[in-house]
């Protein structure tokens, strides 16, 4: 089934595949734009929020701050008696709403000499307006202390008044000051309460969702106000970090009693919910604000949006999956009965009837080219059967060519076994089954030892006939006693007569005296030998100037003379071996063949020749032959 369903099972996770990215890259764009866009509102709502109550809180703060310090100037610019400080005191509590209690506090002895403490206050009771005297030392306490020692009005820390107002509050102190004998001194602190009630009132208003809320902290971190009453006055913002191992809490708390605002994301330490929080400072007394937006809560819209789109997705996907399935079903139906029709055809059945498809679409136009190529099978077929047997008659024809040819050369080595003066060794590899290089040696006389190597132009059987017909005409010059450069020249004439194709060959033609060791030789155009001394030094022969074989009938040809010393060779090659390309198309070139020599010229002629070979395999690995390559190699000992 999966095998008939190939190109279904393909389209179908090709295109789902596509469809799937395409949605989850829609998904997390559009999801990640909405989370953007609800964040951006939910920091300006929380933004909004705090600074509306920071501004509500501090209005009221405001407010209460400006009765101490116009009674405290009251106080420092005129005269006043008992009567008049209740009655200021009665007046600042009944008139202002805010104000839970207030008192003046004189300095010790600063009212009477009698009375160490003078501090009369009225306050708020159940309702009702209270008097009493506060009873304690108050004069080591932070409201009355810290405003004497700063000689700056300034807001306490909140505390429980268990002496007078018998509540938590928060206390405004203003000092003031009276001449005495011309010189300005501290009278006491004028004092404004507000009760904390109020303000855990105000902030337990606000509710974010189910299970937002705000906070206030103080300047030291102390909780103001919590939904969880256990926490206020009871534990500071950096004891809860502490309890819970929140690094992250703590610097959120250093950042807030600095005074600093920042919407941040916040795990809250008693709901244990991740959420986002503002929090700003009050400008009046540096306590610190907080709101929480749970980010759950926040989220949940467009997590229950989100899962809808899945699911309906997951339907599209399996809707999709369908069509896709039927449609391909009738694209794959004929495909399936071609596929049948080419497997027997690939049996060798061309007589099998391929199915008529009249869809008139791809399909149809598929069908047709099956016919037409059942048809042209058949004549290929036939076509090649014939073309076969031309060919393998073709092979045998060059196999025979190619055993003619290497017969014709010398391959029986050492070739002169009783002679030695001197040894020779050849070697020949042709690029096709037969090749236009060519070699050969023969002895003119008992003394004069002739030795010969060329290239003809070109390759294949062509080559090899001009080949045959050049080495027979160089013995057939050479054994009349001619000299070298006369038997090039002669050779060059016969050559060149009626040359119609235009070939040539370049060639080496050279005669060794095997008593004295001279040896004269001629040059038609070929590549230099090498003489290579018993010593080591690689040498190559000086030109003698003359051009290739068959190329111009009136060319003349001149000879040179060097002398072999004992234990000295010659070696001489074709282009074959210097022409060798690797597969940067490189060539294996003459330096590289007079360097690879050197190390090769103190040992046998098969060590030399098969020494040289494998380098230029090894250079060439990978590279079809391009050329005939031979190789001769001549070593002269002298008489004994």
């Amino acid at each position: 089934m999966a095998k008939n369903r190939g190109i279904a099972v393909r389209l179908a996770t090709w295109i789902l595949a596509g469809v799937a990215v395409i949605f989850t890259v829609v998904f997390a764009y559009s999801y990640s734009i909405s989370r953007t866009i609800i964040l951006r509102n939910v920091e300006t709502s929380a933004e909004n929020l705090a600074n509306s109550t920071v501004n509500q809180i501090d209005s009221v703060l405001k407010a209460v701050e400006m009765v101490p310090k116009n009674l405290a100037i009251f106080l420092e610019d005129f005269p006043y008696q008992y009567g008049d400080i209740l009655r200021q005191i009665r007046a600042v509590v009944e008139k202002n709403p805010e104000i839970y209690g207030a008192t003046i506090a004189f300095e010790p002895y600063g009212y009477s000499m009698s009375n160490r403490t003078f501090a009369p206050y009225f306050y708020k009771n159940n309702g009702e307006l209270s008097f009493t005297y506060i009873p304690y030392e108050y004069f080591t306490w932070d409201w009355y202390q810290i405003p004497k020692e700063l000689n700056a009005p300034v807001w306490s820390e909140p505390y429980f008044d268990e002496g007078a107002g018998q509540t938590m509050m928060a206390t405004f102190s203003v000092p003031f000051y009276r001449m005495v004998s011309g010189e300005r001194k501290l009278a006491g602190i004028v004092t404004a309460d507000i009760s904390l009630d109020w303000l855990q009132e105000l902030m337990g208003s606000i509710r974010i969702g189910e299970s937002g809320y705000g906070f206030l902290i103080s300047r030291n971190g102390t909780f103001i106000t919590h939904p969880d009453s256990s926490v206020v006055m009871n534990e500071t913002f950096f004891t809860v970090a502490e309890d819970k191992g929140d690094q992250a809490m703590r610097e959120v708390g250093r950042s807030m009693v600095r005074g600093a605002s920042a919407f941040v994301p916040f795990r809250s330490p008693f709901t244990g919910k991740q959420c986002w929080m503002r929090y700003s400072p009050l400008p009046s007394n540096k306590w610190s604000l907080a709101v929480l937006f749970p980010r759950d809560e926040l989220m949940a819209d467009i997590h229950s949006l989100n899962r809808t789109i899945v699911w309906l997705s997951l339907a599209g996907f399996v809707l999709l999956l369908v069509m896709i399935f039927w449609i391909s079903g009738s694209i794959t139906r004929p495909l399936r009965a071609l596929s049948r029709s080419a497997g027997q055809m690939a049996t060798g059945d061309l007589e099998i009837p391929i199915p008529d498809v009249k869809t008139g679409d791809e399909v149809a136009a598929l069908a047709s080219s099956f016919n037409s190529m059942k048809t042209s099978l058949k004549q290929y077929i036939s076509d090649l059967k014939e073309t076969t047997a031309a060919k393998e008659r073709i092979e045998s024809e060059l196999k025979i060519a190619h055993d003619i040819q290497m017969s014709i050369l010398p391959k029986i080595f050492p070739p002169y076994p009783d002679r030695t003066e001197f040894d020779v060794l050849a070697v020949m590899k042709p690029a096709k089954e037969v090749g236009g290089d060519l070699y050969d040696f023969f002895f003119m006389d008992d003394q004069h030892f002739c030795f010969t190597i060329g290239d003809v132009s070109g390759k294949g059987v062509p080559a090899s006939l001009f080949m045959a017909v050049t080495k027979t005409l160089i013995k057939t010059k050479a054994t009349q006693g001619l000299s070298a450069e006369n038997v090039l020249s002669r050779v060059n004439q016969d050559l060149s007569l009626d040359n119609d194709s235009m070939m040539f060959v370049t060639l080496v033609f050279g005669i060794l005296n095997t008593v004295t060791g001279e040896v004269v030789y001629s040059n038609a155009g070929h590549n230099p030998p090498f003489i290579l001394s018993a010593g080591g030094t690689i040498t190559p022969l000086e030109p003698t100037g003359g051009i290739a074989l068959g190329v111009a009938e009136d060319c003349v040809y001149r000879s040179r003379k060097f002398t072999l010393q004992r234990g000295d060779a010659l070696f001489l090659y074709t282009d074959g071996v210097t022409e060798a390309m690797d597969r940067q198309e490189a060539l294996f070139s003459e330096e590289r063949l007079k360097r690879d020599l050197g190390p090769l010229s103190g040992k046998s002629l098969k060590e030399i020749i098969s020494g040289i070979m494998g380098n230029v395999e090894n250079f060439s690995e990978g590279v079809p032959q391009a050329d005939d390559i031979t190789m001769l190699v001549i070593r002269y000992f002298g008489e004994k």
